[in-house]
């Protein structure tokens, strides 16, 4: 039987990113994935890095994204480093866009907010903002100058090489059914060809971390995540070039280096139908036209759809559980890209018996879910 020290059951960002970290210690490290890895969420994301919160109800994750954040220059300066692969990262900040007819009350509300939870903030209007040149000129708008950008598809490239120059063995076409328990603690995975041997298992398989346990296992309620369907376009654009994200309560546009601009994003609860339809992508349009009004006339180059793992709360189920040996990374929904550096970093501190970072991760501690009846077995369709 093959024996790791860590096997990584998912080969999205935050699995290959957790490898790339531990793997740089010198562990023995197998990341496992039942397709070709980063091919599900972190494929479909648009890549914007902001800690800020969608509104006051939301402010959990705000500690976590500001350290993640903060670790980004040198998580990626590392990936290119050992790669030779861009990133496309950009620290370019971002305008959060108010429009008509309560554009000054709801963004001084908004700053308030995002200043009482130590977040960079800034009034501006579009019409002043250089940044905002391309943006409706009627709007008011909230100047972020610490929010980056990163081009997902390019860093998970970079971040996977830079695992497997470390050590790290990839493994795709690797369906994990079960995990090996031996005097109640976890030593191990079962795949559909073979047993895995590891002295930790983390699972970071996103959306699908939940059909990993058998139906009614107790373990499933570790991680208790569902698929949320989001659909994005992308635009290819001739007028004035979009100089940094812009976004609304409808919307966002981020701007890629080669000049095409992707727009986002639906929130949808269609079970593990991924696909793009007429009405999500009317929506899309509909809210980027309202950001930026010359896009009515720009070509759509592509769109594409993905599957966020969400949780009943919408927090990711992060940390040592119960069961020795398991870990749960996973369940980062809308967050995956922005978590994967403060992510991996935890996951090396629990992992080490190191001191882990100084936040308080106990709002998305595994054990939150252990009263609730669990969502075990394979999801079904919607159609």
């Amino acid at each position: 039987m093959n024996t790791f020290d860590v096997v990584i059951v998912g080969g999205g960002l935050i699995g290959a990113s957790i490898a790339f970290e531990l793997a740089s210690e010198k562990l023995r490290v197998g990341l496992l994935d039942s397709q070709q890895p980063g091919r599900e969420a972190s494929w479909a994301a648009a890549g914007m890095l902001s800690p800020a919160p969608e509104s006051a109800q939301n402010t959990a994750l705000v500690p976590l994204g500001r350290a993640s954040l903060d670790q980004y220059p040198e998580f990626v300066a590392a990936a290119e480093s050992a790669s030779g692969k861009s990133t496309g990262y950009t620290r370019n900040g971002a305008l959060e866009i108010f429009l008509p007819p309560s554009v000054s009350p709801e963004r001084d509300e908004r700053i308030a907010l995002y200043r009482s939870l130590g977040i960079a903030a800034e009034p501006v209007s579009t019409s002043e903002s250089a940044a905002g040149k391309a943006a409706r000129k009627d709007s008011g708008a909230i100047w972020l100058p610490d929010e980056a950008t990163v081009e997902p598809r390019a860093l998970f490239e970079a971040v996977l090489a830079t695992a497997q120059q470390r050590g790290a063995k990839i493994e795709s076409g690797r369906r994990v059914i079960g995990l090996l328990l031996e005097a109640g603690r976890c030593t191990g995975v079962l795949t559909e060809e073979e047993k895995i041997g590891a002295h930790h298992v983390v699972i970071a398989a996103g959306c699908f971390s939940t059909e990993i346990f058998s139906r009614g296992s107790r373990m499933a309620r570790y991680a208790p995540t569902r698929p949320v369907r989001g659909q994005i376009i992308a635009f290819r654009h001739g007028g004035a070039a979009l100089e940094t994200v812009l976004r609304s309560d409808r919307g966002y546009l981020v701007p890629r280096r080669n000049g095409t601009i992707v727009a986002g994003s639906t929130s949808e609860e269609a079970g593990f139908e991924k696909r793009v339809t007429l009405e999500g992508l009317r929506k899309i349009k509909e809210a980027a036209i309202e950001l930026m009004p010359s896009l009515a006339e720009a070509q759509v180059l592509d769109s594409w759809s993905g599957l966020r793992p969400g949780t009943p709360d919408d927090l990711p189920s992060l940390g040592l559980t119960d069961t020795p040996g398991l870990l749960m990374a996973t369940g980062h929904y809308r967050n995956g890209i922005l978590l994967a550096p403060v992510t991996a970093k935890l996951a090396r501190g629990w992992i080490l018996g190191e001191r882990a970072l100084p936040i308080d991760t106990s709002a998305f501690s595994p054990m939150r879910f252990a009263a609730e009846k669990p969502r075990a077995g394979r999801a079904t369709q919607k159609n």
